[in-house]
């Protein structure tokens, strides 16, 4: 099968079931790639906390913070269906600075993720993000913003009306009255930024390779494996990733490494135009399109 049919019968794919999607597979070694769209711009949810981690550990590294430093983080109290950890913890917790990483990174945990926005503010890791070359993400604002959307003022059984809501809203430009949906407001990126930041951690040149290790170990905990783990690891490959989820916005990047040595990067980004809470469809088909665009590398 051509290229051209692939990535025609993708976008066929991603239209009909009602998604749009920003895509690309990069073999680390050779630079070939495949994607979709891989410079359309989204709000990235939970993926933030990749970068997050980059610049809390480059602290780290430079002897600005100390992993071993217990730090108190007061409880989320979260009672909507969704937040993990420390997010839904009822006392205050004393936790090191090492094992907020673990809980932000490998389990998603908004209030870990918090508390180590407290050590290096959103602006800081922006910049720690250009220090290190990478241009394409922009971190704007806390976790916690995460938890105050439409999503929150209805009930479990209407839930569906916030993703209506969150749909009908957008503007032609990504713009959107919900901040934490709006591009020019929200934490943003898009496929081919995330490709380069995975491609930086596996490879790394300018992040200090102490800092790649540990990242690469935490998403390689990733305890959340319902989205693109099923079609990418086996007794033959380890998948490596994190996930990002915001009303209609579902989202994955990681890395595979095959046991052949191929080692490819993967990125999928997309937003959902159906207004449903509970999509497997749209979780099953996102990752058979970022499966077929490895597929079709892993041919050449």
């Amino acid at each position: 099968m051509g290229v051209t049919k692939v990535l025609r019968d993708a976008r066929e794919a991603l239209n009909d079931a009602g998604l749009r999607g920003s895509f690309l597979v990069r073999d680390l070694d050779t630079g070939d790639e495949l994607g979709i769209d891989a410079e359309v711009e989204f709000p990235i949810a939970s993926l933030v906390k990749v970068p997050l981690a980059v610049a809390t550990l480059e602290r780290v590294v430079r002897g600005e913070l100390d992993a071993a430093t217990p730090i108190v983080v007061q409880p989320g109290r979260a009672t909507v269906p969704g937040p993990t950890g420390l997010s839904r913890f009822r006392h205050p917790a004393t936790v090191a600075l090492d094992d907020l990483l673990y809980l932000s990174t490998a389990i998603s945990d908004g209030a870990a993720a918090d508390a180590l926005f407290d050590l290096t503010p959103p602006a800081a890791v922006t910049a720690e993000l250009r220090r290190l070359g990478y241009d394409g993400i922009a971190v704007r604002h806390l976790m916690r913003d995460l938890t105050d959307t439409p999503a929150e003022r209805f009930a479990p059984a209407e839930a569906h009306l916030a993703h209506s809501l969150a749909i009908a809203a957008a503007t032609a430009g990504h713009g959107h009255p919900v901040p934490q949906l709006d591009i020019s407001r929200a934490n943003a990126g898009f496929a081919r930024a995330f490709v380069d930041l995975l491609q930086g951690l596996w490879r790394p040149t300018t992040i200090h390779t102490s800092v790649a290790a540990r990242v690469r170990e935490l998403m390689g905990d990733n305890v959340l494996r319902q989205r693109l783990a099923p079609d990418f690891s086996s007794d033959a490959s380890r998948w490596s990733s994190k996930t990002g989820t915001l009303l209609n916005l579902r989202h994955e990047v990681g890395v595979v490494e095959h046991a052949d040595g191929q080692v490819l990067a993967v990125a999928a980004l997309t937003e959902s135009r159906v207004p449903a809470v509970v999509q497997p469809g749209a979780e099953a088909l996102m990752a058979h399109v970022a499966r077929t665009l490895r597929d079709q590398l892993r041919m050449y």
